[in-house]
């Protein structure tokens, strides 16, 4: 991690701020300090703010601020020791693992010489770190996945993986938020709606926070959808004491 964050042009009305060249959680914590200071400032000129692993992306208007006038704000929001800390929380996604739900279950517990059932209990077995959000609307990139069922993606992404399926490629675990092709290897499904245009707050997921997979039983899944469909589910969520 760098000493003094780096301040770069990203074209002609943007800067990145780059805080490392590696992905750590103190790296992501001070992307995210300097997020959550600016966006409390509502700074006239900034037209909006990308956090991501390591860096931040910050978008102006030339003609309402100059390079200069966003550096000595980043440096004094960076530095300020009134800058609140982002308290992160937990939120809990409910999954229905294997069969229909995670297709893919019995390749990755094959392919490390285990059962489905110990799969299941490593991939719950930890809080994972939004690190950033990206690729689709809502799309979670997780950290903190344990390297026992890390699994190659697979060799011919699919077409079309239904909103909501959770799966394994490499290293990372992530939801899929909505319909799209992809190639990771299904392993359960979450019948929780990450992204909904029609929500208050279409995306539910926030960068910094932490996602705890809990496992389901198929009806149980089909119960929550059904809440789910009638706006009448709320997901649990709890303060992070990591």
């Amino acid at each position: 991690m760098y000493k003094i964050p780096r301040i770069l042009p990203a074209g002609d009305k943007a800067v990145v701020v780059e805080y490392g060249n590696e992905i750590s959680e103190e790296c992501n914590k001070r992307v995210l300090n300097l997020y959550s200071a600016l966006k409390r400032q509502d700074v006239t000129g900034i037209t909006s703010i990308i956090p991501t692993y390591r860096s931040l992306l910050i978008k102006y208007e030339p003609l309402k601020l100059t390079v200069d006038d966003l550096t000595a704000l980043i440096a004094k929001s960076d530095m300020s020791t009134s800058v609140e800390e982002f308290k992160p929380k937990v939120i809990e996604i409910p999954v229905a693992y294997g069969g229909d739900f995670g297709p893919d279950l019995e390749f990755v517990a094959e392919y490390h010489n285990m059962t489905p059932e110990e799969v299941i209990k490593i991939h719950t077995g930890s809080a994972y770190r939004i690190y950033m959000l990206g690729f689709t609307m809502g799309f979670a990139y997780l950290g903190g996945m344990s390297e026992k069922i890390a699994t190659p993606r697979l060799e011919k992404p699919r077409t079309e993986i239904p909103a909501g399926s959770v799966g394994i490629a490499g290293s990372q675990t992530g939801i899929y938020p909505v319909t799209s092709p992809g190639g990771w290897r299904l392993i359960g499904k979450t019948p929780v709606k990450l992204y909904d245009p029609h929500r208050e707050k279409p995306i539910l997921l926030e960068a910094g926070n932490y996602i705890k997979f809990v496992r389901i039983t198929p009806d149980e899944f089909h119960e929550i959808e059904q809440q789910v469909n009638r706006n009448a589910y709320e997901v649990k969520t709890y303060n992070y004491d990591g």
